[in-house]
């Protein structure tokens, strides 16, 4: 089996996949099957100017200090993310709910790898006015909750649905005992890395201070 880690170069995202689970860097990773379609988001992407990095073990693009989308594979599909997607217009109502958790349409999700080419110009017009927003420094109404999520929780569970799954099926207090433990953290870096060291646990059903 190779060693598996999620990646922080994004040119090992499209060598070897995310490292999220153990079909990395085999021929059965899902990044495998849907390289072309993958390959075409990244040059739109780029072609519009974003920065191109590598977060949560996905290429995510950037663009006047903000994460504007990201990209994913999975193994019936692959989805092009929009960062603060309730600021988009969306006219054909193309975008989607990953998860249950999900509180707005945020995705395209694309079942073919000719997918992102027929979208092309819809795409670029979505990016196009993400990418204002935030030059502008627009950002979303924060909704009302009773503890609110950190906002590297609430990315990091639009761009992992098996996350986002898992997250929406925990009891009310274990999902309260992860955003106490998040908004306790005092940095980004170690908001992240909490999120990262508890995501086994989510995915098992267990609040922040469980074993």
């Amino acid at each position: 089996m190779p060693d598996r880690a999620m990646i922080t170069d994004v040119e090992d995202y499209f060598a070897r996949g995310c490292g999220r689970c153990d079909r990395f860097a085999t021929p059965d990773c899902s990044t495998r099957l849907w390289l072309p379609g993958l390959l075409t988001l990244r040059r739109i992407l780029r072609e519009m100017g974003l920065t191109e990095t590598a977060k949560w073990g996905h290429p995510c693009y950037m663009h006047a200090g903000r994460n504007i989308a990201l990209f994913g594979a999975f193994r019936g599909d692959f989805r092009l993310t929009f960062m603060n997607a309730a600021l988009l217009q969306d006219p054909d109502r193309l975008l989607e709910r990953q998860g249950p958790n999900t509180r707005h349409p945020d995705c395209l999700r694309f079942t073919d790898n000719d997918g992102p080419a027929r979208l092309e110009s819809t795409i670029r017009a979505y990016l196009a006015e993400a990418m204002a927003y935030a030059e502008r420094g627009l950002l979303p109404p924060k909704e009302p909750s009773e503890i609110p999520l950190a906002d590297e929780l609430i990315e990091a569970l639009d761009s992992d649905p098996d996350l986002a799954e898992a997250f929406a099926a925990l009891t009310p207090g274990r999902r309260k005992s992860w955003a106490l433990h998040l908004n306790d953290a005092k940095t980004t870096a170690t908001r992240l890395a909490r999120i990262e060291k508890g995501r086994a646990k989510i995915i098992a059903g267990k609040g922040a201070t469980e074993r």
